[in-house]
Parts: C-alpha cells; structure tokens; sequence
C-alpha cells in the first residue's frame, strides 16, 4: 500500500499543475456545497423561528371551534378569562410565557388611502411580546392602559407617510358581526425585519382590542413559550383537554416545513450538477495521465504488475486529489460561512411570500450531519469519476502500450 501511495505522489507531481488545478475544482465544488447547504438551511431555520417568535410560539391553547382562517370573534370560538388559563399555564415549568392574543381582521385608512390589516390584542408586559418592544425604532411602545394608541410596522407606516402621533382611522367586524370604527394615535413604530409581518400587523393593548371587538374577557388563543422546543409535544399531550385545541408549532408552520422539503430535493439536483462538473475535471485529469504513461504502463505489465494493482494507482491518486480537494473545500466552505453568518446575507423584501415569514436577511446556518454527507458525497463522486481512466490503464495491452508514441 505504501508503494502505491510513493507511485501516486511522484506521478502528481509530474503535472503539478494539472494535479492542483484538479484538487482546486474538488476544493470549489465542496465550497460551494457547504455553502449553498447552510444557507439553504439557515433561510427555512429562519423563517420557522421567526413564525415561532412572531405568529405561533410552541404551543397554541384555542376555543375547540376556533378556526383561524375565518377569525371569528364569536364568544363560542374563542377562549373564555384567558387570564385563568394563562395562570395555569405559566405554573409550568417548561413554559417560558403565556399570553393571551385577540386576532381581528381590520381595515386602516388615511385619507383615501387604505389598507387591509391584522389586527392583535397583546399583553403589553407579556415576555413573549418583548420582540416587538426592542423592535420599536420611533415613538414608545403600548402600554396596558393606554385605550387610544396603536403600534404599527415601519412598511405600512412608510406606505402612509404615518408619524409618531398621527391619527389613523381603523375598521374591524366585532363579535356580534357588526362592524365598528374608530381613530386612533400612532403611539410607536416598530420593525421585526420581516416585511410581510410588518406590513400587515397592526398591535393594541388587549383590554382595548377586547372592547372594541365587543369581546369582553375573551381571547383569540394563548400564545405559549417553551424552554426547549423538543419539549413541545410532551406538553401538549399533558394539556390536551375536550374543551380547548391544542395547536403545536409543528402544524401551524406546516407549509415553511414543506416547502423546506420542496426545496431540499430540488437543491438536491443543484448538487448533482456541480459534482458533475468537477467529476469531469477529474476523469479527464486521470485520462490524460493515462495517455501520457502509456509506455509505462505497458512496462509495468510486461515485468508482471497485475491490471488490478495498475488500476488501484490511478485509484490512489484519485483519492489523494479528493482528500486534498475535500480538505480545501470544508475550511474554505467554513470560513466562507462563518463569516456571512456574523453579517448576514441580505435579500430583497419578500413581498410575494405568504406563510412563510422571510426575514430580510439569511444567517447561514450548518450542521455536522450536513458536512459529514456532503464531504462523503463529493469524496465518492471524486472516486467515482476516476473508474475509466483507472480501467483504461488496466486493460492495457503491454505490447500495444510498449510500442506507443
């Protein structure tokens, strides 16, 4: 085996600059994995905790009717002195918070100008709300008694030229199925970097969204906290009850999952292509050293090397250019990510996306069990693309190959 390898070091080094070149395309193609991996992965991982975060939490405790496409706001659809439930709740010790929430379909309006809104009853002191308090980049955030101010987020207040203080007209249906309307003062603006979120989402305090809606002492759901998101399932089986649904963040962020998944198999193809590619470059590497040692190899057989031994050299030299190759491209490929991590990849605002909460940035993100695959994947597919040269050598007639110019 030492021999094979003293053959296959000399014989690179014949054409060191072919034999490097070839290692740089391994080393670029396992780059470039790595990379598009992780941000592939840190994009979905992103838009999951930024549906946790903002829309879903862990867990969702709702009426047993409750259904959150048509948000009602009839009292049998929603859950009646959440502030009980949110006590019991909290009295948990894997739940971080619990919080009620009051969801209305609304309308804003400025003038002539109006727009189609969320609007959300929140808890202004709750924990889980403390990212839209950080997220306050003008003006104050809410606070509990506050019965005329509104937070809105910095797209849709860039869409109506809205100030700290500026009145908006605001429109929902009520739980009686009226509709009722009134003017409220810009108190605060907030950003999540999520523009879809943002750009629909109007808060209020929840005492004031209750008796505007006519939905006294109710809420639309509890919105829950875990400590440990693997917890979720355990909790939910220990809170499952006939009078409330429980709701885990594994069914109410169905579609990013999927579409995590949708995308994986067609990345999958992507991968297949630049492997080809650099599977190339290694056939045709080997293959001309093959034509260039074909005198060699023939004395090689006639003095009674075996085809397969000729054939496990030009294995060899494959496997050095792969491990050369593979090396190169996993501390490229993680420097490469671990520095667009720090600052992030910025993206175009995802206007057009719904379900799936985009941020406005990707923090790549990777795992060991997505290296460890992806280093065996470009290291076989390396092997794998020096097979025909290395039976070309093999079968090689000696006095054919002797007599070669």
């Amino acid at each position: 085996m030492s021999q094979l390898f003293k053959m296959a070091f000399r014989d690179l080094g014949r054409n060191k600059r072919r034999s490097i070149l070839s290692a740089l395309a391994v080393s670029i193609a396992t780059t470039l994995l790595i990379f598009m991996a992780s941000v592939v992965r840190g994009e979905f991982r992103g838009a999951l905790q930024n549906g946790i975060r903002l829309q879903t939490g862990h867990l969702q405790v709702r009426a047993a009717s409750y259904d959150e496409n048509k948000v009602s706001l009839a009292w049998e659809d929603l859950v009646e002195n959440p502030a009980q439930v949110t006590d019991q709740l909290k009295a948990l010790p894997q739940v971080v918070d619990a919080t009620p929430r009051l969801i209305a379909s609304g309308i804003l309006s400025l003038g002539d100008n109006s727009r189609g809104v969320q609007v959300i009853g929140i808890d202004p002191a709750a924990e889980a709300n403390q990212i839209f308090r950080q997220g306050v980049i003008a003006g104050e955030f809410l606070a509990g008694d506050d019965r005329e101010g509104v937070l809105i987020g910095k797209p849709l207040a860039d869409k109506f030229a809205l100030n700290i203080g500026d009145r908006v007209n605001l429109l929902i249906n009520t739980s009686n199925g009226d509709v009722d309307e009134q003017l409220f003062t810009v108190r605060g603006i907030y950003t999540t970097n999520v523009f879809p979120y943002d750009e629909n989402t109007v808060f209020m305090p929840i005492a004031k969204a209750q008796a505007f809606a006519s939905a006294e002492n109710h809420a639309s759901l509890i919105f829950v906290l875990l400590k440990d998101q693997e917890q979720t399932e355990p909790v939910a089986a220990a809170l499952k009850s006939s009078n409330y649904q429980i709701v885990t963040w594994q069914d109410l962020n169905e579609l990013s999952v999927q579409f995590e998944q949708f995308a994986g198999a067609y990345m999958v193809i992507l991968y297949l292509i630049i492997l080809g590619i650099t599977a190339t470059v290694v056939t045709n590497t080997l293959v001309m050293a093959v034509y260039e040692r074909t005198r060699e190899i023939g004395i090689l057989s006639a003095i009674g090397m075996k085809g397969r031994r000729i054939m496990a050299a030009f294995l060899t030299e494959a496997a050095l250019l792969a491990t050369g190759g593979v090396v190169g491209g996993l501390v490229l490929g993680g420097l490469i990510t671990a520095w667009v991590s720090s600052v992030g990849l910025a993206i175009p605002a995802a206007q057009g996306v719904t379900g799936i909460l985009l941020g406005d940035k990707i923090y790549p993100y990777i795992t060991a069990q997505d290296v460890i695959s992806l280093t065996i994947t470009a290291y076989v597919i390396t092997l794998i693309a020096s097979l025909y040269p290395a039976m070309l050598a093999a079968r090689m007639e000696p006095v054919e190959a002797l007599h070669a110019q």
